[in-house]
């Protein structure tokens, strides 16, 4: 009988040229093609006095360039069409998992039960034959003998999961992952191309024994900010989407209502801390010692 089935990684649908696409991957790339496309429409459509969806984007726009202005100040104008576009991406991703048909269209496969422990079970017997190949069977070896005719007996009971076709992309590791790492390292290279050497010298000090401890644990607070990134927008996207299957699974009417408005603020506030956290980081990391 089908049942719910919650992966902690995104499925794989398919693959391309031996690249495995996951389903996640799919909505991204759809993420990105909605905002080429929005992009090119409002940006070829500018009009003195703007119409509908250009004022739309112009008060989204102004609202968070003010509001990164009052962190970075002058370096706004640098760094702003970065920060807008985690936002943009970040927003889209986390409100596509909320949209009908991800998480609820897909396809259900089949799943050999007791597969891996029928392996682990035959490596043991292996073990065991080996180490009594002169004494005999042992009982120890019989009794695993006995467990792996069970399991042989069991493998042919496949249960069904449920693999949907899509699923938000930031409701997957990779991609959290990977803004993490794109966003670190450009506020390593910003830091670089403001400071020199002087930025280096945050994290590699030997003037005294203090400089350089403090400077080693500047380093790993780096390394640090990447795990904060990913895993706090990753785990609450992921967490919003298993609550709502969970709910959706046990009173699917009604009930899940409530719970997709939490998820449209959760959605806005985890786009909007991600790129206000960067916007603080760049500004530390172009600003002088003593500033």
């Amino acid at each position: 009988m089908p049942s719910i089935h919650i992966s902690l990684s995104a499925e794989t649908i398919f693959t391309f040229m031996g690249i495995p696409v996951s389903n996640s991957l799919l909505t991204t790339w759809l993420v990105m093609a909605v905002l080429i496309i929005l992009a090119l429409k409002v940006s070829s459509g500018i009009k003195l006095i703007p119409g509908y969806l250009q004022s739309i984007m112009e008060a989204i726009i102004g609202g968070i360039h003010d509001l990164f202005e009052e962190i970075l100040h002058e370096n706004n104008a640098k760094f702003f069409p970065f920060l807008m576009t985690l936002f943009l991406f970040i927003i889209f991703n986390n409100w596509s998992g909320l949209l009908p048909g991800v998480g609820t269209i897909g396809i259900y496969e089949e799943e050999e039960v007791h597969a891996g422990i029928i392996r682990s079970a035959s490596a043991s017997e292996v073990i065991l034959a080996e180490e009594d190949k002169n004494a005999g069977e042992s009982a120890v070896s019989r009794e695993v003998k006995a467990q792996t005719d069970w399991f042989d007996g069991k493998s042919n009971e496949d249960q069904k999961i449920f693999v949907p076709l899509l699923r938000s992309g930031s409701a997957d590791l990779n991609t959290t992952l990977a803004l993490a790492i794109l966003t670190m390292g450009y506020i390593q290279f910003a830091g670089l191309s403001a400071l020199k050497m002087n930025y280096v010298k945050k994290f590699i000090n030997i003037s005294n024994p203090i400089n350089f401890v403090v400077g080693i644990l500047e380093l790993v607070s780096e390394f640090a900010r990447i795990i904060s990134f990913s895993f706090r927008l990753f785990g609450n996207i992921f967490a919003g989407e298993v609550l709502l299957t969970v709910i959706a699974f046990l009173m699917p009417l009604l009930a899940p209502i409530p719970f997709l408005g939490l998820e449209l603020f959760v959605g806005f506030i985890q786009a909007l801390v991600f790129p206000l956290l960067a916007a603080v980081f760049f500004s530390l990391a172009v600003s002088k010692e003593g500033h």
